[in-house]
């Protein structure tokens, strides 16, 4: 009798066969999770952007506001010219006071004493979402998921 220690080809197509469908698993996740790596980071630095507008409402003892253009998914901080954007794929809706909505802009307020006219920033993107919390009275900023 002959003793087989080697594989048939059979074998090696089948096994070939399974670590190609869970690389194209891995792949579909990992393009998945980049999109909520931007929505992630997108939430971040908006919110750094108005802990930035809080502060600097304390140390200059006036008001500070966060301009956003809720037509093309950008803003900018009262006293400076650098525009910082948000990418197109992610839908942003701004919940603030009325009065500080004027033609598309969203003013996000905050005065001397560190309070802000309050609100919500919710950013989405497919099935997922961060909400940014404004405390209208301690200015308090958070991220909500």
């Amino acid at each position: 009798m002959r003793s087989n220690s080697g594989f048939t080809l059979l074998e090696l197509i089948i096994v070939l066969g399974i670590m190609v469908l869970g690389f194209a698993a891995v792949a579909v996740n990992f393009s998945a999770g980049n999109e909520v790596m931007a929505l992630k980071a997108a939430a971040r630095d908006l919110t750094s952007g108005l802990r930035y507008v809080r502060s600097q409402a304390m140390i200059s003892h006036s008001q500070a506001t966060l301009d956003f253009n809720l037509g093309n998914n950008s803003y900018l901080f009262s006293g400076q010219n650098k525009i910082y954007t948000i990418p197109e794929n992610i839908d942003v809706t701004v919940s603030t006071a009325k009065d500080e909505l004027h033609e598309g802009i969203a003013h996000l307020r905050f005065f001397p004493d560190g309070s802000s006219i309050g609100g919500r920033i919710t950013l989405e993107n497919n099935a997922h979402s961060q909400k940014i919390n404004i405390n209208w009275l301690t200015g308090h900023i958070s991220i909500e998921q």
